[in-house]
């Protein structure tokens, strides 16, 4: 077995490297480079990346329990029964990686680019997400009841069957969305929002008072 990353790793290429049930808690990794590399119950708890890029990997049942992530990337990645309790993201692109049976709650997403992200059926409930690019994302049937999706980029995105009840969405690209699809109960929206889903349905919106006569 490796040994554990347990203090800064310098820049080092990984290719196709496979790293089984090994315990990297609180690793520091720093601008490392993993190319089509798989991670199968890892322990990555309260692990640290910052400027790592993983291309193409796999993660199977891996822990990021209260990680941080800060300008890396996760491109094209694959993401199976892994746990992000409380894991944090902070300008990271995550272009064209999938979720699956993964427990995302509670999550923060705050800057970067997650278009063409797979998040369908996903439980976002209550996740907080603020500036982020998801452009054409699969959000298919997920749930974002209470969450908070400030200023997100939405265009081209997939939102069929969602919950959004009490979600807060003021801000975002909401042109993909179809109200008649999805729950909308209590969901936060701007003026700005409003008028363009109105005229999306034939409304003519126009501002001012009553005419005045009589």
């Amino acid at each position: 077995m490796k040994s554990p990353p347990t203090t800064v790793l310098g820049v080092t290429a990984h290719e196709g490297e496979t790293f089984r049930h090994e315990d990297w808690y609180a690793a520091v990794i720093e601008a490392d480079h993993y190319t089509g590399c798989s991670f199968r119950a890892v322990d990555l708890t309260e692990a640290t990346t910052a400027g790592a890029v993983f291309t193409d990997c796999t993660f199977i049942d891996v822990r990021f329990n209260a990680s941080t992530h800060s300008d890396s990337a996760f491109l094209h990645c694959q993401f199976t029964g892994c746990n992000l309790f409380d894991a944090a993201f902070t300008g990271c692109k995550l272009t064209g990686s999938a979720f699956s049976r993964c427990e995302l709650r509670p999550l923060r997403v705050s800057g970067g680019d997650w278009s063409f992200v797979a998040l369908p059926g996903a439980n976002l409930a209550g996740v907080e997400v603020a500036g982020v690019r998801m452009r054409e994302a699969d959000l298919t049937g997920a749930n974002l009841s209470g969450a908070s999706f400030r200023d997100v980029d939405l265009s081209g995105a997939q939102l069929q069957r969602m919950k959004l009840t009490g979600c807060d969405l003021r801000g975002s690209d909401l042109s993909s969305l179809d109200p008649l699809t999805v729950e909308i109960a209590g969901a936060v929206i701007d003026p700005e929002q409003a008028v363009s889903i109105a005229g999306r349905f034939g409304f003519d919106v126009r501002y001012g008072g009553l005419p005045s006569g009589g």
